[in-house]
């Protein structure tokens, strides 16, 4: 079916919503910080850490899609992220599961675009 898509440049197209999406989950992240530090109580410097080195990690491997190695990054950085909510605070498991599913979906787009094999 990847030949059959109708997109011009269909690996361009699927790192773009790879990009999208961790590049959304990062800035979600850093959203988070000030709700999480006065309602919260994320743990203090450490939580905060935490969540912006999560951030940072986004957007590090959003501007690195054209690697093939990114996509099992981002797959790890979703269960990181969950198992983060038991160190710093339970929203971010919760924030983990939001975005786990959604990168799953762009896996799942990835895989019906460009079949199972690489990129």
């Amino acid at each position: 079916m990847s030949g059959e898509s109708g997109l011009r440049n269909p690996p361009a197209a699927v790192r773009g919503i790879g990009a999208a999406a961790l590049g959304v989950e990062g800035l979600v992240l850093l959203l988070a910080i000030v709700p999480l530090r006065v309602v919260g109580n994320a743990r203090g410097a450490a939580g905060t850490a935490v969540i912006v080195v999560l951030a940072l990690a986004c957007f590090v491997l959003a501007g690195m899609m054209r690697r093939s190695w990114v996509w099992m990054a981002g797959t790890v950085l979703q269960v990181v992220l969950f198992v983060s909510g038991v160190f710093v605070h339970l929203a971010l498991s919760v924030a983990g599961v939001v975005f786990g599913l959604t990168w799953w979906y762009v896996l799942h787009v990835r895989r019906t675009v460009l079949g199972p094999g690489p990129d």
